[in-house]
């Protein structure tokens, strides 16, 4: 059993973490005050290959593993997990169109997309149903020429900001089996959106309702087959959870960087902090924790690579482990930096903030351990 990275898999994660370092870092918290990402930056990932990250080759794409993957998530979270997960998102729509999507939706919408000059939006989500996302109100309403959809969708990261959305719509009866999923481009005629979302954390994310009035696709835009958007939207879940985990990783491993360096520099009673036997405990703890979430998620991501049958109960224990394990981190950070860890100019509380919305997001963490209970009893 060989726990360690390849040399090629060592070169992805340090080529995301140095464009992270001068691209995002720098930039982050202007971002974040804007409530906007610009999109000029999306083009610099896309040439790196980090547009689709998952699609196949053939199809253009990088070709990844989802291991491979969560290390491309974990470092660029050491810059910004708000950035990072934003681009997440993008990728799960251009998989899903590399695997679900017929020839001529491959050829329409993949190149741009990988090549980032058409950035993607997911919506699934509603008002009325998070968790129950198989209980959708949203409709779609096929005629001779096209789909008419009608609907909510909330939470929606990148609405009002993207040039394309993958929408979960009931085409046919109550229940998973009647949802279908179409892409819908901006600009379509009855397609809004609400206001800007004012949130907690992932503020650089512009997160609106998406408002669908008989809003019109092409025939052509239904992604597969009517009836199976669900399965596809459940497809990549386990992928998504994985991406999510190491989005939190990554970022609770720099407030932890930065941690040991301000208690190394910041002097009390005489002596540097991190002098303080009560303090160096609190720091093995956190080393402890990282570590050992960054073993159980690559171990999950192997699993999901290789096909195994308790993947998906493995994604789900470590996304629910790690992204709390992350929160934990980033707070621990916090109170090791005493008031100045509460200042926006050293970073910790961003993480915090930023970071709290991964046990949310991709299934609760309580649906996690649902899903971790069933398996146990099958």
């Amino acid at each position: 059993m060989d726990f360690a990275l390849s040399e090629e898999q060592t070169a992805i994660f340090d080529m995301a973490r140095d464009f992270g370092a001068e691209h995002i870092a720098p930039f982050a918290r202007d971002w974040e005050s804007s409530g906007d990402i610009p999109k000029t930056l999306w083009p610099k990932l896309a040439e790196l290959g980090f547009g689709g990250l998952y699609v196949r080759e053939e199809s253009g794409g990088s070709g990844l593993s989802r291991l491979d993957a969560t290390l491309v998530f974990e470092a660029l979270s050491m810059a910004c997990p708000s950035v990072a997960a934003f681009l997440s998102i993008h990728n799960m729509c251009a998989a899903m169109i590399d695997k679900f999507g017929s020839d001529d939706l491959r050829d329409r919408y993949l190149p741009k997309a990988i090549g980032m000059d058409l950035f993607f939006s997911y919506c699934l989500t509603e008002p009325g149903s998070g968790s129950d996302a198989a209980a959708l109100k949203t409709k779609a309403h096929k005629t001779n020429t096209h789909y008419a959809l009608t609907g909510t969708k909330a939470f929606i990261s990148g609405g009002g900001y993207s040039d394309a959305y993958i929408v979960m719509a009931r085409t046919g009866d109550d229940g998973p089996k009647g949802i279908s999923a179409l892409v819908v481009d901006d600009g379509a005629p009855g397609l809004s959106f609400g206001g800007l979302e004012d949130k907690m954390g992932w503020r650089s994310q512009p997160t609106r309702q998406v408002q669908l009035d008989a809003c019109e696709t092409p025939l052509d835009n239904l992604l597969g087959e009517e009836g199976k958007g669900f399965t596809y939207a459940m497809a990549g879940l386990d992928g998504g959870r994985l991406n999510i985990a190491a989005c939190s990783l990554g970022a609770a491993q720099a407030a932890f960087d930065a941690t040991r360096a301000y208690m190394a520099d910041r002097r009390a009673f005489g002596k540097t902090i991190d002098q303080f036997q009560a303090l160096q405990f609190r720091l093995a703890d956190m080393e402890i924790a990282l570590q050992s979430g960054r073993t159980f998620l690559r171990q999950a991501a192997w699993k999901l690579d290789q096909g195994a049958p308790d993947a998906t109960h493995f994604c789900a224990m470590a996304k629910k482990q790690v992204t709390d394990m992350g929160s934990q981190v980033a707070n621990d950070c916090l109170q090791m930096h005493g008031g100045y860890g509460y200042l926006a100019d050293y970073g910790v509380e961003k993480t915090v903030r930023d970071l709290r919305v991964h046990q949310i997001l991709e299934g609760t963490n309580e649906i996690m351990r649902m899903i971790v209970a069933r398996g146990l009893k099958a």
